[in-house]
């Protein structure tokens, strides 16, 4: 039992993998194709969601494939690993060879299926690697998971800016240092893949039958809207509303650090007073934490310095404790897990797609600005509003809806 608990800490390795291809990727590319060849934001959006439409079918689909292949796993998630960093070298580190926004439309496909393949290999393999953890595995193989992909991101998302100090081309080397890390992460999870015994997959029916797991799926797609529209226009928000051009690297860090130092914390309250207990805490303090971020304006870059730390603490229970709620019941009633989490993986991206294809295009007709241009007064109060006061709108419905659920802890 203590090997396989050592073996946790590859599990964190992973997670940063998925992690640094998941919310940076939504932060950073969308502006450097609009800062570097000039691609409209309405153009970026229609792509975004057109890429999650493809989601509708390919997610599930993926999921069964991983199923099929659980006896292969290994082989699977090295090519998978393989492709996805390729394709990051493309979308960054190679100028297009043809039109920008299909060539950002073919790289996000690759990176975005790599992603979807590996992270449904992964979160299913953790579902049979909890159950062999003393106490309630599924919390504990979440605090490492998710740590581990809080500081993926945190690494990921400020990374161009520190290495746009020492190299001309940051983003390109943000691309190669996300190859090496995949090739480290394959390595890292050698031997975890194998065939853990696990019954046959009973197809996405059992899944969508079951009313809990439907009702955390939908609770799943409220609550990480909210991160989707913040993560899409994180970077407009300091630049233009806030008027802090240079400072998004640091705030970023200090969100995600903040978030990833929190996440054990609320793994350790969830194992004490319960998942559903907890999380619906964390969801008030995130409303309470975040909606200040709709009073402030030029200059105001040190308290909003305060929000991201606050709110990035309570996003820390968001990752965590959700998905290892929805990995407890699937080790119920799916103990493949492959099926349910390719739902799951459709479910938390097509968010980001929908935040990106909805707000995007009003801002860009209500006149919004990236760069050196001004943007009008009224589209600086939509991109506050939309950017501060809708997330807080939809947490407010996806606690209404987990208030609601009789959970698996609680039976």
């Amino acid at each position: 039992m203590r090997v396989m608990a050592q073996r946790l800490p590859a599990y964190a390795l992973f997670a940063a993998l998925l992690s640094a291809a998941g919310l940076p990727i939504y932060i950073h590319a969308p502006k450097f194709y609009v800062d570097e060849y000039g691609v409209s934001l309405a153009a970026l959006g229609a792509v975004l969601f057109g890429l999650r439409l493809l989601d509708v079918v390919q997610d599930p689909l993926l999921g069964r494939l991983s199923e099929r292949l659980h006896a292969h796993r290994g082989m699977a998630v090295t090519v998978g690993a393989g492709v996805m960093a390729a394709a990051m070298l493309g979308l960054f580190a190679v100028p297009p060879p043809f039109l920008p926004i299909a060539w950002f439309a073919l790289m996000l496909t690759l990176v975005f299926s790599g992603f979807s393949f590996l992270t449904i290999c992964f979160y299913a393999q953790g579902v049979s690697k909890a159950d062999s953890l003393p106490g309630r595995g599924h919390l504990s193989l979440a605090r490492w998971r998710e740590t581990g992909a809080l500081l993926g991101v945190c690494v990921a998302s400020v990374a161009p800016v520190g290495l746009g100090a020492v190299m001309g081309a940051p983003f390109a080397g943000f691309a190669a240092g996300f190859a090496v890390l995949a090739l480290a992460s394959v390595v890292a999870m050698a031997g975890e893949w194998r065939d853990a015994g696990l019954p046959p997959a009973t197809g996405f029916g059992t899944v969508l039958r079951d009313p809990e797991a439907r009702q955390l799926l939908l609770i799943a797609l409220f609550n990480a809207a909210p991160v989707a529209v913040t993560s899409t226009l994180f970077l407009f928000y300091v630049e233009i509303a806030l008027e802090a051009q240079g400072w998004e690297g640091p705030l970023l860090l200090l969100f995600f650090l903040s978030a990833a130092g929190a996440a054990p914390f609320w793994g350790m309250m969830a194992e004490r007073f319960g998942g559903k207990r907890v999380l619906l805490a964390a969801m008030v303090l995130g409303i309470l934490s975040f909606g200040g971020a709709l009073f402030l304006g030029p200059g105001d870059v040190w308290i909003f310095a305060v929000v991201c730390v606050a709110s990035g603490a309570v996003l820390g229970a968001d990752l965590t404790l959700l998905p290892a709620m929805f990995a407890t019941r699937m080790a119920r009633i799916s103990p493949s897990a492959a099926e349910g989490f390719g739902l799951w993986s459709f479910v938390s991206k097509f968010t980001l797609a929908f935040a990106a294809v909805a707000l995007l295009p009003l801002l860009e007709a209500a006149g919004l600005r990236s760069g050196a241009e001004e943007s009008p007064p009224q589209a600086v109060s939509l991109l506050i509003i939309f950017y501060a006061g809708v997330p807080c709108l939809l947490k407010v419905l996806a606690i209404g809806l987990l208030s609601r659920v009789k959970t698996t802890e609680e039976t």
